[in-house]
């Protein structure tokens, strides 16, 4: 039955909490402190404040955390489970609409509308990271990574996952 609880626990949060993580922490908090009383209010704020210190998103950090101090190893994985459902749902149900679809004239201009948005809002995202870089690290050690970063991907064809490796290695050694 704890992990039946578990499940509706973090799933409703999940449907409910329109905005992301943050927005359904109020929800999360009002099953897990409120309705079943796993946890009091100060010890929902530690967690609250131990899942913002960790990379990641908040409201999956919080579900396994939880779902771990009530269940277990098992009561973790429902919990995560739960809290990723609703948006795993939606996106295999939107995605086979879109797959049954894709030969509409109307899906195929939707696709050609959103490409150069996509486009131009990762372009604003990379000059953004650009630039904030150059007032952290300054231009020496920005264009260093900006060059060697392209010529090991586009030049030599490295996966991007080693590049990026390589750059959080440089930055942990030399900045």
């Amino acid at each position: 039955m704890i992990y039946v609880q578990l499940f509706l626990a973090f799933f409703i949060p999940g449907i409910l909490g329109y905005g992301g993580g943050p927005a359904s922490i109020p929800l999360v908090e009002n099953e897990v402190v409120k309705r079943y009383e796993w946890m009091t209010v100060q010890e929902f704020g530690e967690v609250l404040a131990l899942g913002n210190s960790l990379p990641g998103p908040i409201a999956t950090k919080m579900a396994g955390y939880i779902g771990y101090e009530v269940g277990g190893v098992l009561g973790s994985i429902v919990s995560v489970f739960a809290n990723v459902a609703p948006s795993l749902l939606l996106m295999i149900l939107l995605g086979g609409i879109l797959l049954k679809y894709k030969q509409s004239p109307k899906v195929k201009r939707l696709t050609l509308f959103v490409q150069p948005v996509i486009a131009i809002l990762l372009g604003v995202m990379a000059w953004n990271f650009l630039s904030e870089s150059y007032i952290g690290i300054g231009f020496v050690p920005t264009a260093i990574i900006v060059v060697l970063s392209y010529f090991l991907i586009e030049r030599l064809n490295v996966h991007p996952a080693f590049v990026i490796a390589g750059a959080l290695l440089y930055g942990g050694f030399f900045l």
